[in-house]
């Protein structure tokens, strides 16, 4: 361990629903966090600051496919995680469409510590092409559009077969989002991190 450099947390014996901050638990991922900054559909920035947390459970199982993908040259790039609810509002009052953001009454599975919002990149942070960016709503960004060059519908395709190895279900119009299958039926959450 190089010196200044925090040693790990373990998720050994911890509880499944207890939020955590994935930086404590692996440093093999990359985050490039849209809600954090104005670069996103909404024009707006909803997030204090730039964290990435989840369920245990979820960065258990997160833990495991990036490791996977890191055998095969790639790694994790999460552009979103849990979301609390009061941000779910917020997105509403910016967007009360529920093509494109949930309902907060209702709330979505990011709410829930269960979702994901990623992409891959190489092992130098090299994005690799997956057709659109992040949440561009369109038939180009749905996984069922083989109409694509195939070095995308290869990225893809890594990505979506490594996710669902490790408990991960897509949703058919966003190649990025990814729901831990386990985590449907957690409650939804308002837990709020410190920013410093």
């Amino acid at each position: 361990m190089a010196p200044g450099e925090d040693a790990l947390k373990s998720l050994v014996d911890m509880a499944d629903t207890t939020f955590v901050r994935l930086a404590d638990y692996s440093s093999d991922f990359e985050y490039d966090l849209r809600y954090a900054t104005e670069n996103n559909f909404l024009k707006a920035k909803v997030y204090n600051c730039a964290e990435c947390y989840t369920r245990a459970k979820t960065a258990k199982a997160l833990i495991k496919a990036n490791n996977d993908f890191i055998e095969q040259g790639y790694k994790i790039k999460f552009y979103d995680c849990y979301r609390p609810n009061s941000v779910q509002y917020k997105m509403w009052e910016i967007v009360p469409n529920p093509q494109y953001v949930a309902n907060p009454v209702k709330g979505s599975i990011h709410n829930k510590g269960g979702a994901v919002d990623i992409t891959l990149v190489t092992l130098r942070g090299d994005e690799l092409d997956m057709g659109t960016d992040f949440d561009f709503f369109g038939k180009k960004a749905y996984h069922d559009n083989m109409d694509l060059p195939k070095e995308i519908l290869k990225n893809r395709k890594v990505l979506k077969e490594t996710m669902e190895k490790y408990g991960f279900w897509s949703v058919r119009t966003e190649w990025w989002h990814y729901n831990l299958s386990s985590a449907s039926n957690d409650r939804i959450a308002d837990f709020k991190w410190e920013c410093n």
